[in-house]
């Protein structure tokens, strides 16, 4: 049974345990008050909301990065790249104009999404044209 469960097991899952784990602390830390069930509880919900947000945001660049690659594509393509780069200058911007770091992840995350569906509408639209009869 525990072979079993270890080989279904894999390193992103002992991440996102450790991202719990580190939000669930991290909000005890902060906490500064005696130890009792409803502070626990409510750490434990912020760990888990933490998880859902670095599970949201880390885990679909990730498989963006995985798909393109199983594709075909390669890391330094630039319909690979664009998104990136332009969810970088976006997280950038809005740092330096609110001097919010988690509203310049916000904000780079998003711009990363909207990018990259233009970019696959795009290149629908150039292997549909390209492959269409003459």
């Amino acid at each position: 049974m525990v072979s079993a469960l270890r080989s279904r097991l894999r390193p992103w899952h002992a991440l996102m345990v450790a991202v719990f784990l580190a939000g669930t602390a991290v909000s005890l830390w902060r906490a500064g008050e005696p130890l009792g069930p409803a502070l626990v509880f409510g750490a434990v919900l912020r760990g888990l909301f933490g998880l859902v947000l670095f599970q949201f945001t880390v885990g679909n660049v990730w498989a963006y990065a995985v798909e393109y690659y199983n594709a075909g594509g390669r890391w330094t393509d630039l319909p690979f790249v664009l998104p990136f780069a332009v969810a970088g200058l976006a997280a950038a911007a809005a740092l330096l104009v609110a001097s919010d770091l988690a509203l310049a992840a916000w904000a780079g995350f998003w711009t990363f999404v909207v990018v990259a569906g233009v970019v696959a509408v795009a290149a629908w639209f150039a292997v549909g044209y390209r492959d269409a009869p003459a």
